[in-house]
């Protein structure tokens, strides 16, 4: 089972960029399907992407559709979210998630077994 380490948040005026990074260890990463979820306060954690093992097959939230860009790297074990264009309403914690499987990718958090601890965004007016 792999475990998952964020970075890569922070604080940013409306309108910038911010990449998030999330780091797994083990030796079976390309079996997972990953995802980022994001949970602001008050709030219950939602979808945000998801990418297949292979990175072949990628879900957004029309959230943020044209503004964040998913990728993963097997041979390092890593997955970014490039975000940009932020707005204030993307302020939360924002949280990587595998999934087990070579199939399609999930929206449904249910669907993954292992979180990182998260990463605080927030989006200045």
């Amino acid at each position: 089972q792999v475990q998952l380490v964020e970075s890569g948040g922070g604080l940013v005026q409306a309108g910038g960029s911010l990449r998030l990074s999330c780091a797994a260890s083990g030796r079976t990463f390309s079996s997972y399907f990953m995802g980022w979820f994001r949970q602001a306060p008050g709030k219950e954690r939602e979808f945000v992407v998801a990418i297949s093992w292979s990175g072949g097959s990628i879900y957004y939230a029309d959230s943020v559709k044209d503004r964040f860009t998913i990728s993963r790297d097997n041979a390092k074990n890593m997955v970014y979210l490039q975000m940009n264009s932020l707005k204030p309403e993307d302020t939360a914690v924002y949280y990587c998630a595998a999934g087990i499987g070579r199939g399609l990718p999930s929206s449904s958090s249910y669907a993954y077994s292992t979180w990182g601890q998260g990463t605080q965004v927030t989006v200045s007016s």
